[in-house]
């Protein structure tokens, strides 16, 4: 059957690894790049590690709320039009930052950076990544998404050795350059797909709920499921070192946890291909609610360097779901809308996630109800999409 398919346009390829490679790039630097200065901040300006942590904060909320703009934007005037100014945005508040000399300017630097540069990106980059493939989209935003996750570790590992050769200041002035170099000229190579893609039915936009049900209700999982999963990202490496695993073998689990992500966003788009992208959305959640609150279970290292990979191919399918479940609902003249809107409830997920950890571990001492809570939040994601997959069968919804 597959042998029977209109061939597709060769350029879509171009499209999802210029996408990909953009998100490794920017979100590499904007999610968690900044941590490995935390440090160089810190002894050169005396400033406290949580007000420093807030300079990130700020950056993700930007990310989120940027969205909530940039996204109907690139929906009205073309995905490359926005990525460009997005591409020009990181790069240039890297260069600000390497100029700057007072916390407020690092938050106002780094919440624009978030804004005008993460929000132009990472949800119209899906979006129309999606939009480029007929079939196969699970696949394609798999890519993208593992894109982004290799980004969110390479990026921080090479940008230590710019601070130890050129001090932080030239570490961000050096950082941003190279970003406009690799991004200016991928976010060039973006354009919309072809009116029609070959294969493509006429009845393809029919949507099985209105815009104004599936947007929200996607947030709202994703609000949950990004709880869940900021949980073991922000705070595994401090229960390792608590339970007398020095940190750098704590930070190599937590590495393998992120190498096994990066399989598993790529794998779970294939499997979204399948099986549908809500079946394998709710395999990826299903998998890292089950698995989470075993990490409070261990408490030596070679046990922690076996499960924490296993755990990590699941949660790396999770943010895989979320966008491949998201494209097959929407239509693609509102998808980066939608996308962009979901995404903010994701990163605000992250954010609350990571605050209810660190407050509970001081209220009880323990890691124990944070990891509680993480599960508890899968476990409200799995209620709405198993809510939302008896909807759609009550409208016999065809496979994705």
């Amino acid at each position: 059957m597959a042998a029977s398919s209109p061939p597709q346009p060769a350029y879509r390829w171009v499209i999802a690894a210029a996408s990909a490679a953009i998100l490794a790039v920017a979100v590499g630097q904007l999610a968690n790049g900044l941590s490995v200065f935390v440090i160089p901040l810190e002894t050169e300006f005396g400033w406290a590690r949580g007000s420093i942590a807030l300079i990130n904060s700020a950056c993700v909320v930007g990310i989120g709320l940027g969205g909530l703009l940039m996204g109907p934007l690139a929906d009205r005037v073309g995905v490359r039009r926005v990525a460009l100014v997005g591409a020009a945005a990181v790069g240039g508040a890297m260069l600000l930052a390497a100029q700057a000399s007072a916390l407020w300017q690092f938050y106002v630097i780094f919440f624009l950076a978030g804004a005008l540069g993460g929000g132009a990106l990472a949800g119209p980059l899906v979006a129309l990544t999606g939009n480029w493939f007929a079939v196969g989209s699970g696949l394609a935003i798999g890519i993208v998404a593992a894109g982004q996750g290799v980004g969110q570790g390479v990026v921080p590992f090479l940008t230590v050795y710019l601070i130890e050769g050129l001090g932080w200041r030239g570490a961000f002035a050096a950082t941003g350059l190279i970003s406009l170099v690799i991004l200016v000229p991928l976010a060039a190579l973006l354009r919309a797909p072809p009116a029609r893609l070959p294969g493509q039915a006429a009845a393809a936009e029919y949507m099985p709920l209105p815009l104004s049900v599936v947007v929200p209700w996607l947030s709202a999982a994703a609000l949950f499921c990004c709880t869940l999963m900021s949980v073991p990202l922000m705070h595994l490496v401090p229960y390792i070192q608590g339970c007398g695993i020095s940190a750098p073998e704590a930070g190599g689990v937590l590495f393998l946890t992120l190498v096994a992500a990066t399989l598993g966003r790529v794998a779970f788009g294939r499997l979204a291909d399948m099986i549908g992208a809500l079946g394998a959305y709710m395999t990826a959640s299903a998998w890292q609610t089950a698995l989470v609150f075993g990490f409070v279970q261990i408490g030596d290292l070679g046990t922690f360097l076996v499960f924490a990979p296993v755990y990590g191919f699941g949660y790396g399918g999770v943010m895989t779901g979320v966008l491949t479940t998201t494209r097959l609902l929407t239509p693609a003249a509102r998808r980066a809308t939608a996308m962009s809107i979901v995404l903010a409830f994701a990163w605000l997920g992250h954010g609350v996630g990571g605050y209810q950890g660190g407050l509970f571990y001081d209220l009880t001492g323990a890691y124990t109800v944070p990891f509680a809570n993480a599960a508890i939040a899968g476990i409200a994601n799995l209620v709405l999409l198993g809510l939302l997959w008896h909807a759609l069968n009550r409208r016999r919804l065809g496979p994705a």
